[in-house]
């Protein structure tokens, strides 16, 4: 008799969750409470020397106390009801993917953009750390596409190959070193010590995760020829890994990427991706969230086919 493994059941239900609900404003997320978690910690520990020092003890703290914690539940649930147990981790995995909100906030910033630049700008503005107050309309665009392409790897692929790895508490562990970049993870004069260490545990985290979305996407987009423009362009980035979704797309779209921004009222000078610096169009963002649907359902695919091995194993 063929048994679908509960892992299998769980992983496709929280898809098809973040498929059809994405972020919903009035459901409580854990994310906003680890932002929470850091901003004390921060407002605590990032003043006066050995910044470094309790920048790296802050990170590693909460990214074991959510990992042992999520494990400790689960285990928990697991003991009081199997069904307890799998609708919890189907709602953490829903909640640890960001596929579809993603999507909804990118086309939205097109639609914004259509209206005024004023009101592009400021949809912009959800989705991206830079100063968008004097982006032009092609500025706006490559900023939401970007950040399509970046996120794609933080909010969908990394996720699962952490789940892969490590299950729902790895899931969760590696949401939180998310965070964490997001949130002190800058070269700015603020976090440029304190977040220091969060910022490179980040990097390691997404290494593996940034790589693979860059091949997905281009398996996605059925030009494998491009791999050659992702290995020239991948490296060109701030980032040691965001450049290789971001490059993936840009020859996807044959368009260009990078350039100066303003970060924290600071001046940051990326390099350029690609060399095509042609106007973009809604058409580009259609293609850019078709080509996101497709890597998602390639690397869903892949959990479930590894989750089954491992379940026959």
């Amino acid at each position: 008799m063929f048994i679908i493994p509960s892992s299998i059941i769980n992983v496709l239900a929280g898809y098809t969750l973040d498929r059809c609900l994405g972020d919903p404003s009035w459901l409580p997320h854990p994310i906003v409470l680890f932002g929470k978690m850091i901003s004390k910690g921060e407002h605590a520990l990032n003043k006066g020397t050995y910044r470094k020092i309790k920048g790296f003890l802050l990170a590693v703290f909460l990214v074991l106390l959510v990992f042992f914690c999520t494990q400790c539940i689960l285990q928990l649930c697991a003991i009081l009801s199997p069904w307890l147990n799998s609708v919890l981790q189907i709602l953490l995995i829903f909640y640890c993917l960001a596929g579809t909100t993603l999507i909804r906030e990118v086309r939205d910033v097109f639609f914004a953009l259509d209206r005024s630049l004023e009101e592009g700008r400021q949809q912009v503005a959800r989705i991206v750390g830079r100063d968008t107050t004097q982006l032009s309309e092609q500025e706006v665009r490559k900023a939401a596409l970007e950040t399509l392409a970046e996120n794609l790897s933080d909010g969908v692929i990394a996720p699962l190959f952490w789940y892969i790895l490590l299950g729902v508490p790895g899931m969760m562990a590696y949401k939180m070193v998310n965070t964490l970049d997001s949130m002190i993870g800058y070269h700015s004069e603020r976090y440029l010590h304190f977040g220091c260490f969060a910022a490179r545990l980040d990097d390691v985290a997404n290494y593996i995760p940034a790589r693979l979305t860059a091949l997905l996407m281009v398996i996605a987009s059925g030009r494998p020829s491009l791999l050659l423009f992702v290995k020239k362009y991948g490296s060109c980035h701030a980032s040691p890994n965001s450049g290789y979704p971001e490059s993936a797309l840009a020859g996807i779209l044959d368009c260009r990427f990078g350039g100066p921004h303003i970060y924290f009222g600071e001046l940051f000078d990326k390099p350029y991706i690609g060399s095509n610096d042609r106007l973009l169009t809604t058409n580009d963002m259609k293609v850019a969230i078709r080509i996101n649907r497709l890597t998602e359902l390639q690397m869903i695919i892949i959990t479930i086919a590894l989750q089954y091995f491992i379940h026959c194993w």
